[in-house]
């Protein structure tokens, strides 16, 4: 019964998690950190390529109940955001803007003991801000929209997914900006997304840039969960103001979200903000807060 009961509450957990990540917005690490068992998922992805044989093999029962939830979550998202992201792209920005706004608040709340009395860190969240604005304006395919299909793909397109996946994974393992606000970032959102659903539709012309994305992903986890553990041990406050900082800069970043679509739009503005799907937003957050309080006691059983 207790191994029936875990199964089902990491499932739910790795279900919420997919839910996060496959949107800009609140990432998946967010969602762990919020639901209260962010600390066991970044040591179990450590352990995984860095434990002992024992702490492997937890890792392994442990991220595979997660990802029960997590595959069947992701796929529901890629079914059904990608069609609607494409037409209602400013509701779902404003949707995102609401995860964004209502999970800093929560975020402070949680680490207020590595933040008070550190207000010279704050320079680390004028960078966090600083990076992600940048990244926005430096993007070589905003404002074009772009084809991944696998026609289109050269070394450069390949080398920029590669390398957009290894920044994605790390962003989705911390409580902080969404791998996806990160893809959205680099303009690469609605063409992955795209592809994932193609592929899942069969049309297998997608399926090189997937396997592309996902070699990035795999290098990114190896290269990054080990560093992102460490900055969280020994620079935490520094770490969390920088995590503040890239949130507040990916709020820019989703107004610049609709030049990123295939057919790309204008950027979001006021006239096109939904305080409705904003405010949807918030309600979302804080529903995660009540789960938590649900899943705690028995995950603790």
């Amino acid at each position: 019964m207790k191994g029936a009961t875990e199964l089902i509450v990491n499932s739910v957990r790795g279900f919420c998690m997919a839910l996060a990540d496959s949107v800009p917005g609140v990432s998946g690490g967010t969602v762990a950190f919020l639901l209260g068992f962010y600390d066991r998922f970044i040591g179990s992805l450590d352990d995984l390529f860095h434990g002992t044989k024992a702490a492997r093999l937890a890792a392994v029962r442990f991220l595979l109940k997660l990802g029960v939830g997590w595959v069947i979550g992701f796929g529901l998202s890629a079914l059904v955001l990608t069609s609607f992201f494409d037409s209602h792209i400013y509701e779902v920005s404003s949707l995102f803007m609401g995860f964004i706004v209502f999970a800093i608040p929560i975020v402070v709340r949680e680490e207020l003991g590595a933040l008070r009395g550190r207000l010279p860190n704050l320079a680390f969240a004028v960078a966090g801000i600083a990076f992600v604005v940048a990244v926005t304006l430096l993007s070589p395919v905003s404002g074009t929209g772009i084809d991944v299909a696998m026609g289109n793909l050269d070394v450069g397109l390949v080398a920029y997914v590669f390398l957009a996946a290894m920044v994605a994974i790390s962003a989705m393992v911390l409580p902080g900006i969404s791998g996806s606000t990160l893809l959205l970032i680099f303009g690469l959102y609605v063409p992955i997304m795209g592809a994932v659903r193609a592929v899942m539709g069969l049309d297998m012309a997608y399926l090189p840039v997937l396997l592309v994305f996902a070699a990035g992903v795999a290098c990114g986890v190896l290269v990054f969960v080990r560093l992102i553990r460490m900055c969280l041990e020994r620079f935490r406050s520094q770490t969390i103001y920088a995590i503040i900082g890239m949130m507040l800069g990916s709020l820019f970043s989703i107004t610049q979200g609709p030049l990123t679509l295939s057919e790309p739009q204008p950027a979001m503005g006021i006239d096109t903000f939904s305080i409705v799907f904003f405010i949807v937003g918030g309600t979302v957050v804080g529903g995660l807060q009540l789960l938590r309080s649900r899943l705690e006691e028995p995950a603790e059983a």
